[in-house]
């Protein structure tokens, strides 16, 4: 199936929907680390990546008039205007390429697109601007590149409720590790699919959840016996988990999901890191974590919290673990591949900065191969 990747990054979201069946005709990024990323995996010949036409432009250059028939068009548009620890300013951003999705979406005529954003998004202060992105995509036809947003929402509004769309739209809140991320990375998806292939979009349902975990950790035990840890050596539940395991114990019924994946799951298996030798490639210690106030960092057995793509980790310690020994440090750019989904075979062989920042920023392999299979099912 012909796809075409936005935003691409460092190829997250295009890797999983890569394995999900779509063949990427075009992939298109402007940073240049993120681009130098996706070449160097190509000339390596990694998977999926050896295979992409990346195009290292401006996606304001690029007319999606000439793509010819795509089953997909999906990409993350750039979080900052949105983010919650950003500036706010949303649509009046420099840096908002939502109207360019909107351009591509009006102009190539997908049968399914796929745009992931922070859940910031999703916040009360820019409802107005959502419901303009939900209803341009729902009538692409009406959506006019380069005139201002409000005045066209007013537009959208007055349509009769009888007008056809062209699109079945859905914006859904989703928490990457619900679908086999080792990661709790919130994000906001919005998607749609047009209105000749399917009546309506329904929400896609999570493959995993908390309370399967928590059944395999303090029920029937099978995620110690897994990883080869004795119940004496298991720690102490938290109080919010035992809450969980309360009502669990109360229906006796076994969640019907697959148990979250866990730090320890996705990167127990690497050697301890070391500052001074790189035993295994974008494997070695960066130096500098330190404990701040709520700064605490992802724990082994439960999924690690949402990378960020500033290197310090601050705040609440999202770049950082709580070590074997007890000691707080860095995940190492390795286990950040892990954490998102990457295959091993990847690498990036910039400066910790700009590792962090395309890893910071990627979407998880899981939640493209996980919407990337419902979408096929459709088409």
């Amino acid at each position: 199936m012909r796809s075409g990747e936005l935003f691409a990054g460092c190829g997250g979201l295009a890797y999983g929907t890569a394995e999900a069946g779509f063949k990427h005709v075009l992939v298109v990024e402007v940073d240049k680390s993120a681009c130098a990323t996706l070449l160097f995996n190509a000339r390596r010949r990694v998977k999926h990546f050896r295979d992409w036409p990346v195009v290292a432009t401006n996606i304001q250059s690029v007319d999606f008039r000439k793509m010819g028939l795509l089953d997909l068009l999906s990409g993350g548009p750039p979080c900052q205007p949105f983010s919650i620890g950003g500036s706010h300013k949303g649509p009046s951003d420099y840096r908002n390429m939502w109207p360019e999705a909107l351009r591509a979406v009006k102009e190539a005529r997908p049968k399914v697109f796929l745009f992931e954003n922070v859940r910031g998004l999703l916040r009360p202060a820019f409802a107005s601007y959502l419901e303009f992105l939900r209803l341009s995509l729902t009538y692409p036809d009406k959506y006019a590149p380069g005139k201002p947003w409000k005045e066209q929402l007013r537009r959208l509004r007055a349509f009769p409720e009888t007008t056809a769309s062209s699109y079945r739209v859905l914006v859904q809140a989703v928490n990457a590790a619900d679908y086999g991320a080792p990661q709790k990375r919130h994000r906001a998806i919005v998607w749609g699919i047009r209105a000749d292939l399917a009546e309506e979009v329904v929400p896609l349902r999570p493959t995993h959840s908390r309370e399967a975990l928590i059944w395999s950790q303090w029920v029937t035990g099978d995620y110690w016996r897994r990883h080869g840890i004795p119940r004496r050596a298991c720690g102490r539940i938290s109080d919010q988990d035992h809450r969980i395991l309360k009502k669990l114990l109360v229906l006796d019924v076994k969640p019907i999901e697959k148990p979250w994946i866990t730090v320890r799951d996705a990167i127990g298996d690497l050697p301890t890191p070391s500052a001074h030798q790189e035993a295994v490639s974008n494997h070695f210690l960066h130096p500098g974590a330190r404990v701040y106030v709520g700064h605490t960092g992802s724990t082994w057995d439960e999924p690690a919290k949402a990378l960020k793509a500033g290197a310090h980790g601050v705040p609440g310690g999202e770049n950082v673990i709580v070590d074997r020994n007890g000691k707080l440090r860095y995940f190492t750019v390795r286990e950040m591949i892990r954490l998102q989904g990457l295959p091993d075979a990847f690498s990036i062989t910039q400066s910790w900065v700009n590792a962090i920042k395309q890893l910071g920023n990627a979407v998880p392999v899981q939640v493209g191969q996980a919407f990337g299979k419902e979408i096929v099912k459709k088409i």
